[in-house]
């Protein structure tokens, strides 16, 4: 099996418009869809998760409405606002930069300084 990944600080919120942002869900369904997009390699803690989504819905990134879950509950569904759909994209563009200048950073070798 392979080994769970930790999130770097200010990684979930990121990842919850982008779940959210392939259509609405209730709160565990969006923790689940980012672990089964993920391959089971990120382990997020209900706890810092369910902060994050207050977050959003806060900064109008995200709205949530009640309706009923596929196992007939009470449960909040929440969508991505168009504001939050220029935070994602916003957050992905940096996110890509930075991945890139670490890897670009990561690859040289000694001769190359």
């Amino acid at each position: 099996m392979t080994k769970p990944v930790e999130l770097p600080q200010g990684t979930l919120e990121m990842l919850v418009l982008k779940a959210i942002s392939l259509g609405p869900l209730h709160g565990y369904g969006i923790l689940l869809r980012i672990q089964q997009i993920s391959g089971e390699r990120l382990e997020i803690l209900q706890g810092s998760f369910y902060t994050a989504i207050y977050r959003l819905e806060r900064r109008g990134w995200i709205k949530g409405a009640w309706g009923e879950s596929e196992n007939n509950r009470r449960a909040r569904f929440y969508s991505l606002t168009t504001a939050g759909a220029r935070q994602l994209k916003a957050e992905t563009a940096k996110w890509t930069d930075m991945t890139a200048v670490v890897a670009g950073i990561l690859n040289k070798k000694a001769e190359e300084r």
